[in-house]
């Protein structure tokens, strides 16, 4: 991937999904945009679902990503909340191939592992992890920004890692 390519990371959830943009410029990461989409809990499960499309295509649209990471999902409290959450995933995942972005999937486990070093770290340690790596002001907030900011890092950090091995076997 070409140095200035923009990532996309994605914390899915159906209440609030976090999104964040990082930009590899090749000797520097930088932060470009997050936030969080909030989705009302009045709303049925189909408006819900609409509505969350609706908001990643037009944060996709403004921003033309070139690649996208979405936090798998690796274990719910219970098994409604792991369906609702698929849901969720699942219009992340379409949203983003309508736009022929290729899209890569993180555990939360191997997010933590690439931003913090430790896959079992707490939340606040990878808020502040990303402060120091990108270099901001403040913490990055809400935590779903936060986490979609790290999965787009995670992913930085293991397509950098697969470029070096693929480098390696060439020489």
């Amino acid at each position: 991937m070409r140095p200035g390519s923009l990532i996309l990371g994605i914390d899915p959830g159906i209440s609030i999904t976090g999104y964040g943009f990082v930009a590899d410029l090749g000797d520097r990461i930088t932060l470009v945009d997050y936030g969080a989409i909030v989705i009302p809990r009045k709303l049925s499960m189909p408006e819900r679902l609409r509505k969350l499309y609706q908001e990643l295509t037009a944060i996709i649209e403004g921003q033309r990503p070139d690649e996208a990471a979405v936090e798998k999902l690796f274990l719910a409290k219970n098994v409604r909340a792991a369906l609702t959450l698929g849901q969720a995933r699942g219009v992340a995942l379409l949203a983003a191939a309508n736009y022929n972005i290729p899209v890569y999937e993180y555990t939360p486990l191997e997010i933590k592992q690439a931003i913090v070093g430790y896959g079992r770290a707490p939340k606040r340690q990878v808020q502040l992890a990303l402060k120091m790596l990108l270099e901001l002001d403040t913490v990055p907030e809400p935590e779903d920004a936060a986490d979609a900011i790290a999965v787009a890092l995670c992913h930085l950090s293991s397509r950098r890692m697969r470029e070096i091995t693929a480098e390696e076997r060439l020489t």
